[in-house]
């Protein structure tokens, strides 16, 4: 991985900074040698047992996240493949910290605070799930902070349609902590499990730990299969959203209008 400093994608991609790897792919800081800017480059992981169709299921999702325009949401410039054949998205560069690096560098968020980062999520979420697109990998890390902005990344690895493209075993990966249920248990994501990835992104940012945990990726599964999350003891005036969000039926999951209303008092708190 970092014999690609310096290398030039699609010849115009300078990379320039290895930001960060995950589960899907590493990030990079890039310069677009054409219209001189910075960008954010990341490279696509196949799936262990990559089919025939998979680049073209990316290449749809690529486009259907390039479509979303939200503030919330980082831009997708566009797809492209290497030399070498690995697939590239390029995006948005988002300056600041993810929320994972600021809970492990910094511990825990005011309740308040959470608040209004969860209702700046809420409406990145209302634009790409009325637009058709859910994300199905909501977690600390894909979250951005800069300044007083959250938005939402790797929307690139997003699902349009209800098509997946990491199936769940490969998810273990990454993060599974932040998986609903219904994922866990093999099915495609939906908006409704973006709703308790939501949730469990916030409980994470309040309590400064996941609502589940285990020695291993495996146990946390078990753990999202079969029993009910812990209770938060920090999130105070959040609680009422976390544990709504939450419910591991998606039927009764708060709607995204339910979970804003209990959270406008609480971010108001942040901005005074």
């Amino acid at each position: 991985m970092g014999g690609d400093l310096g290398r030039v994608l699609a010849g115009r991609y300078r990379l320039l900074a290895l930001l960060g790897r995950g589960g899907t792919g590493a990030v990079w800081r890039a310069r677009d040698e054409r219209l001189d800017r910075e960008v954010a480059v990341k490279e696509v992981r196949p799936p262990a047992r990559p089919d025939a169709g998979w680049p073209a299921r990316l290449d749809r999702e690529a486009g259907a996240a390039a479509r979303l325009a939200h503030p919330g949401i980082v831009t997708v410039h566009e797809r492209i493949t290497g030399e070498d054949g690995r697939p590239w998205i390029v995006m948005e560069l988002v300056r600041g910290w993810s929320l994972e690096a600021l809970l492990r560098t910094g511990g825990p968020l005011p309740p308040a605070r959470v608040a209004g980062i969860g209702l700046q999520l809420l409406g990145a979420l209302q634009a790409a799930h009325g637009a058709g697109v859910t994300h199905c990998g909501i977690k600390p890390a894909n979250v951005m902070l800069d300044g007083d902005r959250a938005v939402l990344t790797d929307f690139g690895m997003a699902a349009a349609g209800g098509q997946v493209i990491l199936p769940w075993r490969a998810a273990l990966a990454g993060t599974p902590a932040f998986l609903s249920p219904e994922q866990v248990g093999g099915l495609p994501g939906t908006a409704e499990s973006d709703l308790w990835s939501l949730g469990a992104t916030l409980f994470a940012a309040v309590e400064g730990r996941p609502p589940y945990a285990g020695d291993c990726a495996g146990a946390v599964c078990v753990a999202i299969a079969t029993r009910e999350p812990a209770r938060p003891l920090r999130a105070g005036p959040l609680e009422p959203a976390l544990t709504g969000l939450l419910r591991r039926d998606p039927a009764e999951r708060l709607s995204l209008d339910q979970v804003r209303d209990l959270l406008v008092l609480p971010a108001r708190r942040a901005a005074r």
